[in-house]
């Protein structure tokens, strides 16, 4: 029998404002591995996404975590889930009316709600330390460049240590010093068999990263790859270049 899968998408739809965003896309993700979802932009990549971190829920068909339905997890399961996965989102989602400090502790609060307060600011310290931000703490997002507040967004992804991550376009707006800072972080993720799950029009990056690709057109699912199979087979190569392209 194969193993479970961490995430399971079974004939997922998803529609909005009476436009069906996705069409009944079944996929198991593998757990320890980390899968690209690529495709042409307004394609469904990042609604997939998504969906896959229970933060929509499908208009037809599961998503499971575990074999578990997301969308029928009591509170205290739900909460287990949060736990585990952590998103970085494409425009960051810092909350404007709260500091850094605010933000960045918020997840700790409610995952650990007995740490310390040492140990909270000893854990801040730590993620912010691994990204390299080293601006002040008590000001808002809206004092931040974007590329700043996507250093925050991946520092508070951090903070509990999940083992099932979301990355959606994650290296946008930083330069390429960061960007890089990001992605060895990301290898240190993948080789201490966490989950991996990622949006990016970045050749270079799925060719880096990616244990599996997913080609999503048209709120469809259309090609699915392997590694190996870009890296042996340019024909593959290109057809997935000019997918991110279009």
């Amino acid at each position: 029998m194969a193993e479970e899968p961490i995430i399971e998408l079974i004939n997922t739809s998803f529609s909005a404002q009476g436009t069906q965003v996705v069409r009944r896309i079944s996929y198991r993700f593998e757990e320890g591995k980390t899968t690209a979802l690529v495709g042409p932009s307004g394609g469904g990549k990042s609604t997939v996404l998504k969906l896959s971190a229970g933060l929509l829920v499908p208009s037809q068909g599961e998503v499971r975590f575990r074999g578990r339905d997301i969308s029928g997890m009591n509170r205290r399961e739900n909460l287990a889930f949060r736990k585990e996965g952590a998103v970085v989102f494409q425009d960051s989602a810092l909350w404007a009316n709260q500091s850094l400090y605010q933000i960045l502790e918020l997840p700790l609060r409610i995952h650990f709600p007995k740490m310390p307060q040492k140990d909270r600011d000893r854990r801040i310290a730590e993620v912010l330390d691994a990204v390299e931000y080293k601006r002040e703490l008590d000001i808002r997002p809206s004092m931040l460049s974007m590329g700043e507040q996507k250093l925050i967004a991946f520092a508070r992804a951090m903070l509990c240590r999940p083992r099932l991550l979301f990355l959606d376009e994650w290296t946008e707006s930083l330069d390429d010093q960061a960007a890089q800072r990001l992605l060895a972080l990301v290898k240190r993720l993948q080789e201490e068999q966490n989950t991996i799950i990622f949006v990016s029009h970045d050749f270079r990056i799925i060719k880096n990263l990616a244990d599996y690709i997913i080609m999503i057109q048209g709120g469809e699912l259309y090609l699915t790859l392997t590694a190996e199979q870009i890296a042996e087979d340019e024909d593959v190569a290109h057809l997935v270049k000019k997918g991110i392209a279009s």
